[in-house]
This record gives C-alpha cells, sequence and structure tokens, in this order.
C-alpha cells in the first residue's frame, strides 16, 4: 500500500486526530506471540494482551494485572488478579485462564522451561487467586513472569491457552488496552486496532512495560510500506505519524524536517546475529560451524546493516554490551577484526567438508533483516563454503525457520535474525542459549546438556560476582559449539511527528500513553 492509498481510508474519527497511523519494521502475517520470537508478532501481542507482572524502567519486575506473595522459604508465590479485568469479550480474566497462559507460554520460552522444571505444581485457588509452588528455589521467577520481550508471558482465555503450543491459535480475544479488529485485517498490509474502553489501567505512571497503561487514541493502524523513501515521504506529508525502523541513511532527511522527530524506544539497542541448523550437513559438525564463525566478523554485517557507526558497534559479548554480565569469554579476536578466511578454509579442510550446499534464507523486505544473509554468504564463500541464498520475505521466513525438515524438503542451514538487548542480557533470557535440541530449543535445535547444566547453575547463584563467573563459563561453551554468531549491536531511533506526544521508552514499540493532537 503506498502514501496515495491513504488518503481514502480516513474516517470522521480519524479527521478529529484520533487516529495513529504507523509503519513497522515489517508486515504482520503470524498472529500468535507464543509460538514464534518474530519481534512484529511481539508488538502485536503488547497492543491486544496483558502480563501479570511487568518489567520497569529500572529492570525491575512489577504488578500488573497481579499482586504478588512469596512464601518465607521462597517455594510459594501467590499471585492475587486486580479487580475488574475483562476480556475484550466481556467475560471476566480468571486465575484458570492465567494458569493455561503459563503452562503454554512455559512450553515454548527457555526460562520458564527451566521454571517448570523446578515446579510441583501451578494452580488455580479461586477464581483469583493463582499458586506456584516449587521443588526447589527458583530465584529468577519474577523476572520470568515480567519478562519483557520474546517469549513474553501473555495472559489468554483458557480456551484459547489450551491450543497446543505446536500450533498457532486462531482466536485473538486479550484483555489488554487494544482489541484487535479481525473484520480489518490485511495479513501483510494492514493491521487495526481499536481502544478497550472497558480496559481498567494500573494508576502508577507508565515506566517501560509497567504501570498505567491508558490509551489516548480510538484507533491505531499498522500500515505496510515495505519501500522506506515511500514510508518517509508519507511521514513528512502527515498521511502517517510514526516509523518503527526507518534506514540510517535517511535519518538526515527527517532531521531537516521541524514536524518530525527522532525517538531510541529501545535504549539498549539491539544485537544482530547468524543462527545454524544443527540438525543437518554440514553444520552438524562442530568444525565447520566453527569455520563459519571465522568467516565472519562484525564490521563488515554491520557496515552494511547499518552504515553509519554512530549507530553501531562491534560486540563480542552474546549478552549485548554496557550490561552488568558482560565478557569477551570464548570470543575469536577475528570475529570483531575483519575476519580469518584463511583459518577458516584450514579447517573446513580437516573438517572434510565436502561442498555440501549451505542454504541460507534471505528476507528481502525488512531492511533490519535484509543485509546481513547477502554479506555472510560472500565472507562464506571467500572461506571455501558453496551457499545458495533462498529469498523470501520476513513473514514466510518465520515461518520457514520453525521447520525441521531436510534440506531437501524445504529445510535451511542458516538464518539471521535480531534482539533486543533485554532479551539476550542474561543465559536464562537468551534463546540462543538453550540447548534443549528438538524437545524445546530455539529454532536450530542445538542439543547440549552440559550447556543447561551451566544455566541452571546461573539461575541459582547468590551473587552477581557468581552470576558474572558462570555466564563468561556459558559464553565460552557458546562459542566453543558456535551456539550462534553474534554480529554486533546497533540502535535504529524511531521517527514521529511532533503532533505525537507521551511515547513510552521499552523493549518494544508501545503505543499506550500515546497522544495525537488534532
Amino acid at each position: 500500500m503506498g502514501a496515495a492509498a491513504l488518503g481514502g481510508l480516513a474516517t470522521a474519527a480519524e479527521a478529529a486526530g484520533s487516529t495513529v497511523r504507523a509503519v513497522m519494521h515489517s508486515g504482520l502475517r503470524v498472529l500468535d506471540p507464543i509460538i514464534t520470537t518474530a519481534h512484529i508478532t511481539r508488538n502485536h501481542g503488547y497492543m491486544i494482551y496483558d502480563t501479570l507482572l511487568s518489567m520497569d524502567a529500572d529492570y525491575k519486575p512489577q504488578p500488573q494485572m497481579a499482586e504478588y506473595k512469596i512464601s518465607d522459604d521462597g517455594l510459594t508465590y501467590t499471585l492475587t488478579l486486580r479487580e475488574g479485568l475483562l476480556w475484550h469479550d466481556g467475560t471476566p480474566v480468571t486465575a484458570e485462564d492465567c494458569v493455561a497462559s503459563l503452562k503454554r507460554w512455559a512450553q515454548r520460552d527457555t526460562g520458564g522451561q527451566m521454571m517448570m522444571d523446578v515446579t510441583e505444581s501451578l494452580t488455580a485457588a479461586d477464581a483469583r487467586t493463582i499458586v506456584l509452588k516449587l521443588k526447589q528455589p527458583f530465584a529468577p521467577v519474577l523476572d520470568m513472569l515480567a519478562k519483557p520481550s520474546s517469549v513474553v508471558p501473555f495472559m489468554m482465555p483458557k480456551k484459547v491457552a489450551e491450543t497446543p503450543s505446536t500450533e498457532s491459535i486462531t482466536d485473538q480475544t486479550g484483555s489488554g488496552p487494544f482489541k484487535f479488529i479481525k473484520g480489518e485485517f490485511q495479513p501483510g498490509v494492514k493491521v487495526v486496532y481499536e481502544k478497550f474502553d472497558k480496559y481498567v489501567p494500573r494508576k502508577e505512571a507508565p515506566s517501560w512495560t509497567a504501570g498505567g497503561k491508558v490509551v489516548k487514541v480510538d484507533r491505531v493502524e499498522w500500515i505496510n510500506m515495505p519501500d522506506a523513501q515511500t514510508a518517509l515521504n508519507a511521514l513528512g506529508s502527515g498521511e502517517i505519524d510514526y516509523m518503527e525502523a526507518p534506514p540510517v541513511d535517511l535519518l538526515p532527511m527527517a532531521e531537516s524536517n521541524r514536524d518530525l522527530r527522532k525517538f531510541t524506544w529501545n535504549p539498549l539497542g539491539s544485537q544482530t546475529m547468524g543462527r545454524m541448523n544443527f540438525l543437518y550437513p554440514p553444520f552438524d559438525n562442530v568444525k565447520i560451524r566453527r569455520a563459519a564463525m571465522l568467516a565472519m566478523n562484525q564490521e563488515d554485517v554491520l557496515a552494511a546493516l547499518i552504515g553509519n557507526p554512530d549507530y553501531y558497534k562491534v560486540c563480542a559479548s552474546m549478552y549485548g554490551c554496557g550490561v552488568p554480565l558482560e565478557t569477551n569469554a570464548g570470543a575469536p579476536p577475528s570475529l570483531t577484526l575483519k575476519g580469518d578466511a584463511k583459518a577458516a578454509q584450514a579447517l573446513l579442510k580437516e573438517a572434510g567438508y565436502d561442498g555440501t550446499p549451505v542454504v541460507i534464507l534471505q528476507p528481502t523486505d525488512v531492511i533490519t533483516t535484509a543485509p546481513q544473509p547477502v554479506v555472510a554468504a560472500q565472507l562464506l564463500r571467500n572461506a571455501g563454503f558453496k551457499v545458495v541464498l533462498q529469498p523470501m520475505d520476513w513473514q514466510t521466513l518465520v515461518t520457514r525457520r520453525a521447520s525441521q525438515a531436510p534440506i531437501a524438503e524445504g529445510g535451511w542451514n542458516m538464518f539471521f535474525t535480531n534482539w533486543i538487548g533485554a532479551e539476550v542480557w542474561t543465559p536464562l533470557v537468551n534463546p540462543m542459549l538453550n540447548g534443549r535440541g528438538k524437545k524445546g530449543g530455539f529454532f536450530g535445535w542445538m542439543d547440549d546438556p552440559e550447556l543447561d547444566a551451566m544455566r541452571v547453575s546461573f539461575a541459582a547463584a547468590k551473587t552477581r560476582d557468581e552470576q558474572k563467573a558462570i555466564a563468561a563459563k556459558i559464553q565460552a561453551r557458546a562459542y566453543d559449539e558456535v551456539a550462534y554468531v553474534p554480529l554486533g549491536t546497533y540502535i535504529i531511533p524511531a521517527l514521529y511527528r511532533t503532533s505525537l506526544s507521551g511515547l513510552i521508552r521499552g523493549p518494544a514499540p508501545l503505543f499506550w500513553n500515546v497522544k495525537k493532537a488534532d
């Protein structure tokens, strides 16, 4: 949909300034925020769902849908739902709904899996009381329930949450501040949300995902414009109000427009990375995985992805840079320099690489994921790999990467994606450090019980120094096994028109508290 097409969409309500139109980083097709870690689906989740606890700007868990109490022995967590919580169909939110939601979430989330490993029971004591009983203390419980990004423990009605975690939900009933308007949904093109008038926000001021989610507009529309220049022109003319991920090279044009402002909604930045498929050749061979990592480097990828070094930095820490657990443990020096093609060639020869093609999934419609596979493909070829790029749109990719099929049957060898800082900042939340293989591991399905045992030790650590030491050992192990290839960090500010106010920093673009001037 181009900018010119927007003119015919205005209604009387929109003309009054009560509709925010946004161009997000990707079109939305997958609607289940538990079954995928795709950011656009997580963003959708924050519009229509709510969480029991939320994370504030100091990265501390706070009550959201529920207040909580912890027993003296640290084994029982009692959560009491606030009064007046309703689903979008008008029925009350119950503890049974939340128990079913938590169980489904925990099947897909790396930290949730660890929590359930030590859970004795998770039950509804009455209509508003959820009781989590542990077999042994698990200190990160509150952090897991307040997890701010992929996979977020969003609450759903019981009948929806009982959908197997291997299948996508078909019912979009939530209890969050916005309602999903199914009749206006055009997959990959347009999504419409309307204010949920019966939503009761908390009284605290908004802080990251915590506090009061007060909706100050009637309607939010996400309109997909794959061409960034078209989107920027529409923003400049006032046909749209917000652009989540403008190309950095277009920012100077926006800076010259006094009606536009930059907004860094995610100050922790993002980590870009490459993930290999451990199930099939050639990356079922650890030496070949190591050769691929030696062939790649962060500088070339970041230069192509972002361009302007003011917005990116090389960073060997799998937890991101500028965070408490930052470490360079185990990282090959070549990763933050210019790679080492000769060492990669030698290791490929030693590993007996037979020329098996590396099939890389290549998204073509999202500016934050399109350059990486192209650059990586050339770097791998320089090291002696045969590479096949398979172009597709991003939403097709996030569906395709879930397939464990052999390469000849539609499988894959490698894909690239991005994580915000809060998705990788500890070994418990970082999905690529999950070693459960086919039984709950992240796409790529690394099977590494030793790594998982180290993560359990991290969860039991009593002090920050102990956590840092274990986190460093985990990272060294992950680099040795090539759990994934971190390719640096970056920040892309959003753009918005000055008619908007009240934007909130957080782990995702958040649309509550946003006001649009007439």
